[in-house]
């Protein structure tokens, strides 16, 4: 098992569609349904067996949480937050491109 190539607070993109977000979670591996990953094309379909990503997520219309294997994501060099509303549950601050999360609450 490789580690992940991104870390919490990365801001990323999508490689091939047309969104972007910030990760809040990180699997070692793939930990989703089968339906799940049975409704991604087979052409596309990632490999199970790579580091897969929760992302608070954005694309031009909506926001929302998305399931992203790493190959198909790439750093987000904008510089640009992001604008999804629960940003601000989960981090405290955005500098040089990357979220500081919060402190855990016990």
């Amino acid at each position: 098992m490789r580690s992940a190539k991104f870390n919490i607070g990365d801001v990323v993109k999508h490689r091939f569609l047309p969104f972007r977000g910030v990760i809040f979670d990180v699997d070692p591996v793939f930990d989703n349904t089968d339906e799940w990953y049975d409704a991604i094309p087979a052409e596309i379909r990632p490999s199970k067996d790579q580091p897969f990503y929760h992302l608070l997520a954005e694309n031009a219309e909506t926001e929302y949480v998305a399931y992203v294997s790493e190959q198909n994501l790439v750093p987000d060099d904008s510089g640009e937050p992001v604008r999804h509303p629960q940003v601000t549950e989960l981090f405290t601050s955005f500098e040089n491109g990357q979220y500081q999360m919060r402190e855990a609450i016990n």
